[in-house]
């Protein structure tokens, strides 16, 4: 049975963890969506050095744990002088690692746009990056949400990693009620019942759109 005493006499320190996850996954959401752009039209551009760049990139970064990415922003930085604190070094790992499969799904729905539509568009006189951010982009994004949705999704879970490095989110504050409670189940799945108040409106919402940009494509 769950112990709802735990969540009401803990309910700030929860609500403590939860908004500092919001705000953490937004802003790698948002980081990880810049820099993934970024990254895509490197991988399909036509100059060799971006190309070799975003695709070391990619392969890198996907095929390590986020951990080591989070630890490299926590405890690598530090050794050269730059100095982060647990939100800020877990904020940027999430954001570097989320970034490279961001920009895998990127990439593919740019390859997907018939390129008549960019021959179209620099016959009319836009440039490389007009034609990619007024043209290009927008049909290449709709292509993807499921694959983008799924990846936000993974963002908001990968998030608790930031409890690694004392980054003050819903896990943190989880770990630190259960070592002080011992009272494990009833903890977690507390914690478990949050991160679905933020991951199931997001999956809801992706394929709501989803389908009104089918309806209207």
């Amino acid at each position: 049975m769950l112990d709802f005493s735990i969540l009401t006499e803990y309910f700030p320190l929860y609500l403590e963890g939860f908004l500092n996850t919001i705000k953490a996954s937004v802003l790698a959401l948002i980081g990880s969506f810049l820099l993934g752009t970024v990254i895509a039209i490197f991988r399909i551009s036509g100059v060799k050095l971006l190309q070799w760049f975003g695709t070391a990139y990619v392969e890198f970064i996907r095929n390590i744990p986020i951990l080591i990415v989070v630890l490299f922003f926590s405890w690598g930085l530090p050794s050269i002088g730059v100095k982060l604190d647990g939100f800020a070094a877990g904020t940027l790992g999430l954001t570097v690692y989320t970034s490279a499969f961001i920009a895998e799904a990127i990439r593919a729905g740019i390859q997907s746009v018939p390129k008549g539509q960019s021959e179209a568009a620099r016959s009319a006189g836009m440039t490389y990056i007009q034609t990619m951010i007024h043209v290009i982009l927008p049909q290449a994004i709709k292509l993807v949400i499921p694959p983008l949705s799924n990846q936000f999704i993974n963002l908001i879970k990968n998030s608790s990693v930031l409890t690694i490095v004392a980054g003050l989110d819903l896990m943190y504050f989880s770990d630190k009620i259960s070592s002080e409670t011992y009272v494990i189940f009833s903890t977690y799945i507390f914690a478990a019942m949050f991160y679905l108040v933020l991951t199931l409106p997001m999956s809801y919402g992706a394929s709501v759109l989803e389908r009104k940009w089918a309806k209207n494509s």
